[in-house]
């Protein structure tokens, strides 16, 4: 029932934004044998180490030594804690670190800053088993769909195993997830509003005990790019944390580009009234890269903001990408419309 009202609550968000807000990116959770100090105090640090891997992207963020001696001096950075005790009888540790204090130590460390905003990824993974192919669904597999619900969590990163019930069957089959033919699959997978999705195919090599799972994004060009081997369990695990890392890689802030302020003029149509600014705004102000933003004029047709931002240009359109409120404006009457690498100016969509 919890993995359905998860899929459930991640379908709806992925409805009213392109990208997810990840509200828990600051916060970890861990199984503890009691409550005794030194249990919370052993779990606390690891929870610390767990974070600093889901706001930075970077795999071996927990594996940095600065990162590990500052994890002794935890309470400097962790907000609360708080037990959660399971009707199983299982006791977990949920604690919750503050965010600035957190992107302070990325920094420190030298590592990307990967905002709360993520692109939603559908995930769409074929086995075959004894020469029988199957795709995983909460019915046909539950454990390897829980999985890859909780691997994508420990990373941070929005996902959705698609339902494959008759609507989804009425575009995509076993051979286009098998053959990865992008065209149904991105098709299928507007209906969850994936701002990515990747096909995956999991299986063993004759005469052989080694699984081989090769995933590839619907947009890109082969389809053995990516190949991780293991038991199911740790090739799923292992495709999660390289997709995890490869976006990572794409929509995380060079913290190389972070060490002076850059200041870019935002312009703004589409936007009816003092509310509609305000919000837009507001909205702006969220984005993880934007420090300050001011409205330098505005007329009848367009609001400026100035927005103070770290990184570089593209940084700032990378995250004004996974945010729907904005979209990038084109000229209707542009018989060509071109849009300048460094332009920003785009259409109020609304939240």
């Amino acid at each position: 029932m919890s993995r359905l009202f998860i899929a459930i609550t991640t379908i709806f968000l992925s409805f009213t934004a392109t990208a997810v807000e990840v509200t828990d990116l600051y916060q970890d959770v861990l199984k503890v044998s009691d409550k005794s100090r030194d249990a919370r105090l052993s779990a606390s640090r690891e929870a610390l180490l767990n974070v600093l891997v889901k706001v930075s992207g970077d795999p071996n963020a927990d594996k940095n030594p600065t990162a590990q001696r500052r994890s002794k001096d935890i309470s400097d950075y962790m907000l609360k804690f708080e037990y959660d005790e399971k009707a199983n009888g299982q006791l977990n540790l949920v604690v919750k670190f503050e965010a600035n204090k957190i992107n302070a130590l990325v920094k420190e460390l030298n590592l990307p800053l990967w905002g709360t905003r993520r692109p939603l990824v559908a995930i769409w993974l074929a086995i075959e088993d004894n020469w029988r192919r199957e795709l995983v669904t909460q019915e046909s597999y539950p454990q390897l769909e829980q999985l890859i619900y909780s691997t994508a969590a420990r990373r941070g990163l929005p996902v959705v195993v698609p339902l494959l019930d008759l609507q989804d069957r009425a575009l995509v089959g076993i051979p286009e997830v098998w053959g990865n033919f992008s065209t149904p699959v991105e098709q299928a997978s507007s209906r969850y509003s994936a701002e990515r999705s990747i096909t995956a195919r999991l299986y063993k090599q004759p005469d052989s005990e080694v699984w081989l799972l090769d995933w590839r994004f619907t947009n890109d060009e082969l389809f053995e790019a990516n190949r991780v081997t293991g038991d199911k369990q740790q090739a799923i695990a292992l495709m999660i944390d390289s997709l995890a890392a490869g976006l990572a890689n794409e929509y995380a802030v060079d913290p190389n580009s972070t060490t002076q302020l850059a200041q870019a003029v935002f312009k703004l149509k589409g936007t009816t009234n003092f509310v509609d600014i305000e919000l837009a705004k507001r909205q702006l102000q969220s984005l993880s890269v934007v420090t300050q933003v001011t409205i330098r004029a505005r007329t009848a047709d367009v609001v400026s903001f100035a927005i103070n931002h770290t990184g570089s240009m593209h940084d700032l359109q990378k995250a004004l990408e996974l945010d729907r409120a904005f979209q990038p404006f084109v000229d209707p009457r542009a018989f060509y419309p071109v849009t300048a690498q460094d332009d920003l100016e785009y259409q109020w969509v609304g939240l």
